[in-house]
């Protein structure tokens, strides 16, 4: 396992030439998940926006109120909006794993409005994909809809930024032909 390249389009570059900071990061990785996460290594090829990348996903995960199980539900139904390859593959498995559910992540991926959840997340979700698909549509009652849920407003505001967000990502993975790496297809099944 772990042989598929990082991605085709850019060159992959040397986790030994890369800055201190950088490295660090991708050590601190590979050990807590046991493998180097393909976007790691794809984002390093230009360590500025390496930093601001993942300095922006960690305050995603760590600064919200969602649960790390609804952060990668929005993950996973945006990246299936966008056919994103590598964001399917790979966040479907924390999605596995962050909801212990092994099927989750693939209804989500091909079309959540079938899935298995609940009207609260069915709610959340819409708002996801309306940001991916049709932005401009978004009014001040798709916000109600969900505080009708039970969502605060930064509650809404964190879905918003995480589907935006891997909008950015999704579009990145297309450019740079990013692919998931062999770890994540069985993890968490």
């Amino acid at each position: 396992m772990g042989n598929t390249d990082p991605m085709t389009r850019f060159p992959v570059p040397d986790v030994d030439d890369l800055p201190d900071d950088v490295r660090e990061r991708i050590e601190e990785e590979t050990e807590r998940a046991g493998f180097t996460p393909n976007v790691f290594l794809a984002y390093a090829y230009r360590p500025s926006h390496f930093r601001a990348f993942f300095q922006y996903y960690d305050a995603l995960v760590e600064d919200t109120d969602l649960t790390r199980e609804e952060v990668e539900m929005i993950v996973v139904a945006v990246s299936g909006a966008n056919d994103c390859y590598y964001c399917n593959v790979a966040h479907g498995a924390l999605l596995r794993l962050y909801g212990d559910d092994p099927h989750l992540a693939d209804q989500l991926v091909s079309n959540y409005r079938n899935a298995d959840i609940s009207d609260r997340h069915r709610a959340m979700l819409d708002l996801a994909v309306t940001l991916t698909e049709a932005q401009a549509t978004v009014e001040e009652d798709d916000l109600e809809r969900l505080e009708a849920h039970g969502f605060s407003r930064e509650e809404i505001w964190d879905v918003g930024a995480v589907a935006a967000f891997f909008n950015l990502s999704n579009r990145m993975a297309h450019l740079a032909d990013m692919r998931p790496n062999d770890e994540f297809h069985t993890l968490g099944r």
